[in-house]
């Protein structure tokens, strides 16, 4: 995913899977259940042919559904690199599983430096194999930068692997033939490679690249049988955008995004600006065997958005796009099942969700309200969504009986009693076509107090720069428990970006303190800080959140030229022309080059020299005061 508009969203705050609940709005005549949850920080998903869903948790497990219930053993589980946009981001089955079981995945090995790995797993019914792993890639070196990372697996109707793989947060990556960063790539299912890949009589550039020039192609899809393929490319300050896949095509990052009149580069067949949202995530066509949704959709693209939580429908004739969901939990992969079924991952609430097209038009309820522990005197709501016809109707009963006045979507007792302790709750959501009756919900009431927690570093009014090391701590008590043990913390790290969110560090457990490096590459936007929370739990399962935000230092660039009004290009950018000023975070590296020759007013001017001393094309650290770099040019 993407830090320059994210995920994203990437993300749900206070650890709280049960903090968000599906809102969606669908088409009439559809109806969204969930499959499963409880899944934590999800990524990616496949569908096995016999109808299990395996679903990658960015932590290292990879989580199998079966029969609509979550297992509790993890298929596998690795050992990764989770900072960031790292970990466990994709999962692809061979296309001949039910004879040789074999399942790959892709994840961030915690190595210095870190890397990413396309692996090969052989399946014992439910778990891996023992002793089965087969390595079959291995990427190249990650720089500090934490962000960029794709990681979608697919087979093609070549039978081919194709993978995709992010520019690391350094755009010339992308257009460099001789790493693997920015491209989609393609090797066979034993890691060998493809004698028709498009650059494979090179001597200088690597064989498994398919095609170049992507920033983060989070996702990508074949239609059906075919080798018609769409990538899903997550911009960065102007659009989102869907690639046509070609062998050995350019889509031309860095130096351009979204539509391009450039011959040497590819533009993308359909894109939207950051007005909409900010990061293309799932894409899936409808081509099922077996068909639920109407004719319409066959042969349809499904895209989503991990910030603007839709999920659209794009037709490959027009390549216009029309809304399908609203309001999904920021769905980051998209599958369609044999059943004819849309399958959505909504890692804002940590579940599958399956969206189905019926005639049968009476409410379906899309989450169910939780059972709930609150200590005496605190206030307790339940609460439940649910999908098909509207406008619904509600009656929410206690013990079985109904109660009065209580006939919206949520239930609020605003002070509870010990008397509450046991009680079962249920709705009964009704349309004009017939209702449901939802699953019980108990209200367990304990005299035990909260715990209370602080943050003690870093403390109130700390200031960050690229590359600094954060040290973090806390205290927690309990009236009834006292000092609470290091078992009893939970800490998160998330990293805010405009309006949106990204994982930094997962949820971790089982310690005081600890410490993390601000990243001195990826993001390069000022508007920007890090979001620290400790969550801690008494024994009786009674909580406590506490957050505690960074800020970052900045300082002002100037850029210019002698003479003014020549251009300069800025992370890989095409050029500005000068004098311009940007904003940036202390110690974030950032590229700069002075194009050469370039032309004035008819007047042709060549590269003498910049103000730092450094070479035509060099980074630059964000220097902790205003600074202007001026590139010197002469007439030729």
């Amino acid at each position: 995913m993407h830090q320059a508009r994210l995920f994203i969203a990437m993300i749900f705050l206070f650890f709280g899977l049960s903090f968000s609940v599906s809102g969606a709005t669908l088409p009439s005549g559809f109806v969204e259940t969930t499959v499963a949850s409880g899944i934590a920080s999800p990524t990616a998903m496949a569908i096995a042919p016999n109808g299990r869903i395996f679903v990658c948790s960015q932590t290292g497990a990879l989580r199998v559904i079966k029969n609509g219930v979550l297992l509790a053993t993890p298929f596998v589980t690795l050992s990764v690199d989770s900072v960031g946009e790292r970990g466990l981001l994709g999962v692809a089955f061979d296309p001949h599983f039910t004879l040789n079981h074999y399942i790959y995945l892709y994840y961030t090995v915690p190595r210095t430096p870190a890397h990413n790995r396309v692996v090969r797993f052989t399946a014992n019914g439910d778990v891996v194999l023992p002793g089965s792993r087969v390595i079959l890639l291995e990427l190249d070196p990650l720089s500090t930068a934490t962000n960029h990372n794709g990681g979608a697996l697919h087979f093609g109707p070549d039978g081919n692997l194709y993978i995709a793989v992010g520019d690391n947060a350094k755009g010339s990556n992308s257009q460099n033939l001789s790493n693997l960063l920015g491209k989609i790539l393609r090797i066979a299912p034993d890691g060998t490679i493809p004698p028709d890949n498009p650059f494979v009589q090179s001597t200088t550039a690597r064989h498994e690249i398919w095609a170049l020039g992507l920033r983060n192609p989070f996702t990508f899809a074949f239609r059906g049988t075919t080798n018609f393929m769409y990538i899903n490319d997550v911009g960065e300050s102007t659009w989102e955008e869907i690639d046509l896949g070609q062998a050995g095509a350019n889509y031309g990052w860095p130096a351009t995004e979204g539509p391009t009149t450039n011959p040497a580069y590819q533009s993308p067949i359909y894109y939207y600006g950051h007005s909409e949202g900010c990061a293309i995530t799932g894409g899936a066509f409808y081509s099922p065997s077996t068909p639920n949704f109407p004719s319409s959709y066959v042969g349809k693209y499904l895209f989503g958005d991990y910030c603007a939580g839709f999920i659209r429908i794009l037709n490959p004739s027009t390549t216009q796009a029309t809304n399908f969901i609203t309001g999904a939990s920021q769905p980051v992969d998209i599958q369609v099942g044999a059943d004819g079924s849309l399958y959505y991952l909504a890692r804002g609430a940590g579940s599958v969700m399956k969206i189905r097209y019926t005639t049968i038009p009476s409410p379906v309820i899309t989450t169910q309200p939780t059972s709930k522990l609150v200590s005496v005197g605190y206030p307790v709501t339940f609460s439940v969504t649910a999908s098909g016809p509207s406008p619904y109707s509600y009656q929410w009963m206690r013990n079985g009986v109904n109660i009065s006045g209580a006939n919206a979507r949520t239930y609020r007792i605003a002070s509870t009693t010990l008397s509450d302790n046991g009680a079962r709750f249920r709705v009964r959501v009704s349309n004009a076509f017939g209702n449901t009756l939802s699953n019980v919900a108990t209200l367990s009431v304990t005299s035990d107090k909260p715990p209370t927690s602080q943050i003690l570093t870093p403390a109130v009014g700390t200031t960050y720069f690229g590359g600094m090391v954060v040290n973090y701590s806390g205290s927690a008590s309990d009236k009834e428990d006292g000092t609470l043990p290091a078992s009893a913390f939970t800490w998160r790290v998330d990293f805010h970006h405009d309006s949106h969110v990204h994982p930094f560090i997962p949820p971790t457990t089982g310690s005081k303190t600890g410490t993390f490096t601000i990243p001195n590459r990826g993001e390069v936007s000022s508007n920007v800080y890090y979001y620290i929370t400790l969550k801690v739990i008494d024994s009786v399962g009674l909580t406590s959140t506490t957050v505690r935000n960074i800020l970052p230092r900045k300082a002002n660039m100037t850029f210019a030229t002698q003479p003014a009004g020549l251009k300069i290009s800025l992370d890989g950018g095409s050029g500005r022309i000068t004098p311009f000023t940007v904003t940036g975070v202390v110690g974030i590296i950032r590229s700069i080059a002075a194009p050469t020759p370039q032309t004035l007013n008819g007047t042709s001017y060549n590269f003498q020299s910049w103000s730092d001393g450094r070479a035509r094309s060099h980074e630059i650290s964000t220097p902790a005061v205003n600074t202007t770099y001026t590139a010197n040019f002469a007439t030729q």
